[in-house]
């Protein structure tokens, strides 16, 4: 009987099978789950201890400030709102993307939380996300340790506090690997429509489409070279769908807010009121030389940094979707005009640059060291961000 059952309703086997896969696929992720977790628990007990001294609500620090508050109310009462600073500039909310506000707006609409703590909620699901796919990623390429290790310490970036609060940093780096992920599997379309979400996300979705575009050339410039020319196009053809949807979240956005305010060029006319225009680092340079002499060297030294690790990264021969995607992200955060400390934060999507210190770690002797090493981190991690949220600035 159980036979004839199968025989009769194929789709039920199917339906097991894929829910096996995702099991096994959870399971073999939960100590990178884990890690993760545990490090974004410490920063949000941190937080709740110093909020609670300070006699502050540590969820209206997470949910209720900075760009916390542009999504929600684009939630509740779509585009439209522009706030007219005391110098004559205007910031219009159109410079922000549509995804966050939708999912907090149906989240809030399906259940008791309010769009404030859907916001949180759908930060803090997409963590968890992002570590997987983050997980995914590095177990794939060096080991599954080396993959809990790497989500851990992304989840111990010095701003990963911002990964706790509604913004939208950890749904674009979910997508974001998990799109990485998909190409490293040759699933082309699939990543190609996670782009397309990430387009609808942040504006750095340009990062992950250029990894995209580039590694899929540079498959057709070797399979020319190899002079396997013919049939090369439709071979190939998953590959090329992929890349040309991409594209198709971000550019629906341009066009969205080119229609909506009566111009071809508008998107870029409303980040540039945001004075996020591309200038080459020009602002980068100018407030450099503004700082004082010590300050000036510690932030040399920290940009150093930055780009040894991006060398580390090419020594590493990394793939070219994830070395592409890496960097990427990191140019497009400094070479813009916009306000110096969001730079980091702006950076927290490239998890690649984590990869060599990750296969570093995991190489330790005993797991105790590197546990230790992450505990170390975690608790600077907390610590700057308890600080940085009890603080009057944005971070």
């Amino acid at each position: 009987m159980p036979d004839q059952q199968t025989r009769t309703r194929p789709v039920a086997p199917d339906s097991r099978s894929t829910r096996h896969r995702a099991m096994a696929l959870l399971t073999a992720a939960a100590p990178g789950l884990g890690a993760y977790a545990a490090v974004r628990a410490v920063g949000l007990l941190a937080l709740w201890v110093s909020a609670s001294a300070a006699g502050k609500d540590a969820l209206q620090l997470l949910g209720g400030r900075w760009d916390s508050v542009w999504y929600q109310r684009i939630a509740e009462n779509g585009y439209g709102y522009t706030v007219t600073l005391p110098d004559g500039g205007v910031h219009p909310d159109l410079a922000f993307f549509p995804l966050l506000p939708a999912l907090e707006r149906g989240l809030a609409a399906a259940t008791p939380l309010t769009v404030q703590g859907a916001g949180i909620a759908v930060a803090w699901l997409a963590g968890l996300l992002a570590a997987w796919g983050i997980f995914a990623v590095g177990a794939r390429l060096y080991g599954r340790r080396t993959g809990v290790v790497l989500a851990a310490l992304w989840g111990a970036y010095p701003t990963a506090f911002v990964q706790s609060m509604a913004y939208t940093e950890t749904l674009f780096t979910a997508l974001a690997a998990w799109s990485l992920y998909a190409v490293l599997r040759g699933r082309w379309i699939a990543s190609g429509a996670l782009c397309v979400l990430a387009g609808l996300t942040r504006p750095s979705a340009a990062a992950l489409i250029a990894a995209l575009a580039l590694t899929a050339a540079a498959v057709l410039l070797r399979e020319w070279r190899a002079g396997d020319r013919r049939g090369l196009l439709r071979r190939n053809a998953r590959m090329l769908t992929g890349v040309c949807l991409a594209p198709l979240g971000w550019l629906a956005y341009v066009v969205f807010v080119a229609v909506r305010e009566g111009g071809p060029f508008a998107y870029f006319d409303v980040q540039a009121q945001w004075g996020n225009s591309i200038d080459g680092g020009r602002a980068l340079a100018a407030f450099i030389a503004g700082l004082p002499l010590p300050a000036a060297l510690g932030l040399c030294a920290a940009l150093g940094l930055l780009g040894w690790l991006v060398v580390l990264c090419v020594r590493q021969r990394q793939p070219l979707p994830v070395l592409v995607y890496g960097i990427a992200v990191v140019v497009v955060s400094l070479i813009g005009s916009g306000y110096f400390g969001s730079r980091p934060r702006l950076m927290m999507p490239a998890f690649p640059l984590l990869l060599p210190p990750a296969v570093a770690l995991a190489g330790l002797r005993t797991a105790a060291r590197t546990g230790a090493v992450l505990a170390a981190l975690s608790l600077g991690s907390a610590a700057y961000g308890a600080w940085t949220l009890l603080g009057p600035g944005p971070p």
